[in-house]
């Protein structure tokens, strides 16, 4: 995805720039049908999995089941909780979740009360879940917190592709006496960055963190995604700091109302910001990717994988809702976000920017202290079942003995 985002932001964004908005619209079309075809010359060689029926249905019926038994009283041995191994054989194939003491209200669904289980023995599934289940509603419910926290990253991130465009066209972009970088072509330092962060980390800061922590991952993806998260603060500052120079090269020049002028600043100056994030998206996003797939429900892998999406694009979303606002806020007193940004004040709404990226920071640090790692069993040779903590083994999963 990296070197594609390479490609579109090098070759498609200069032909856009200097032949036309017609070819570079029919290169990536072309792009498209050619990934089309290839999905349907690769799709007969995969190996589908049988269905084990629809996870959404599945987490509707257990808050279904618990509704109806709210005013029962949940047994204080969950071993009298409603458990089926068969009925469970499809969606646990890797081992079925334990059951934990958190969010009990939804243990009712597992609790057997009459005209659950008609005379053939089969459950009713929207009166009655077993543990399995309710501990997969469990497991999203408690990843929702920490998966939210990848949403004001993205909201962090989306000037990258917005007020930096309109920095990086008053600024001088000449590399050489006849070439002139592209403005949209800047995220091409953030995506390099990223993918020789990934690289150095697999190569390099693996091997050596694995001497120190012993961990085979040499750390867990909790700490991954934290160190993603303040660098994130660090690129925005760093943005911050960047655009109060080009502002006052602006004024040191008399160009503060000639938004159309170039102003005497390299626009290399906005590299380091978008090599930051880079590195930080490294740690983050493939951290929170991690996170998902890991800790959801063995079942609901994909849905995992669609809500690190989900969670970038509400995040885009909650940038323009910001932007909005702080437009609002400021209009008659200094309008930060104005057509010349000369005039206006990017700067504020960089360092505006930071201090909430430092206060989602603070949200994950809290939610990574109270979150419980999912808890599975699985049979050892003994024909026991058994417990092993992810954090225990290796801090970056649910482990199987």
């Amino acid at each position: 995805m990296g070197l594609a985002a390479l490609l579109a932001l090098t070759v498609v964004v200069y032909i856009q720039e200097n032949v036309g908005w017609g070819w570079g619209f029919g290169i990536p079309a072309v792009g498209m049908f050619m990934s089309i075809v290839v999905f349907l010359v690769g799709y007969p060689l995969y190996v589908l999995v049988k269905p084990g029926g629809s996870p959404f249905t599945r987490l509707a019926q257990v808050v279904a089941a618990a509704f109806k038994k709210r005013n029962a009283a949940v047994p204080e041995d969950p071993r009298m909780l409603y458990q089926d191994k068969e009925l469970d054989a499809l969606i646990s194939t890797n081992g079925r979740l334990l059951h934990t003491n958190q969010l009990t209200f939804f243990d009712r669904a597992a609790i057997v009360t009459a005209g659950d289980i008609s005379p053939s023995g089969q459950p009713d599934p929207w009166r009655l879940s077993t543990v399995h289940r309710v501990e997969e509603l469990k497991s999203i419910v408690r990843m929702l917190p920490i998966w939210s926290a990848g949403i004001m990253l993205a909201t962090a991130s989306s000037h990258n592709y917005t007020f930096t465009i309109m920095q990086a066209r008053t600024m001088d972009r000449h590399m050489g006496p006849h070439f002139q970088l592209p403005p949209a072509t800047l995220s091409i330092f953030s995506n390099a960055a990223m993918l020789v962060t990934l690289a150095l980390y697999d190569r390099v800061f693996v091997p050596l963190a694995r001497r120190v922590t012993g961990l085979p991952s040499g750390i867990t993806y909790f700490q991954r995604m934290g160190i993603g998260l303040a660098i994130s603060v660090l690129s925005v500052a760093t943005a911050a700091l960047v655009e109060t120079k080009r502002r006052d090269a602006a004024a040191r020049h008399g160009l503060l109302d000639s938004p159309a002028a170039v102003v005497p600043l390299s626009v290399f100056w906005l590299v380091p910001q978008f090599a930051v994030h880079g590195v930080g998206d490294a740690f983050s996003s493939v951290g929170h990717m991690e996170f998902l797939y890991d800790q959801a429900p063995e079942s609901m892998r994909s849905s995992a994988a669609a809500l690190f999406w989900l969670a970038a694009s509400i995040g885009n979303y909650m940038g323009t809702v910001l932007v909005t606002a702080v437009q609002r806020a400021t209009r008659g007193r200094g309008e930060w976000l104005q057509d010349n940004i000369n005039r206006g004040r990017i700067d504020n709404y960089y360092w505006l920017v930071t201090c909430i990226t430092l206060l989602n920071l603070g949200y994950y640090l809290v939610c990574f202290y109270f979150y419980t790692m999912k808890p599975l069993e699985v049979a050892d040779d003994c024909d026991k079942d058994c417990e092993l903590s992810s954090l225990q083994k290796n801090g970056s999963g649910a482990a199987l003995v």
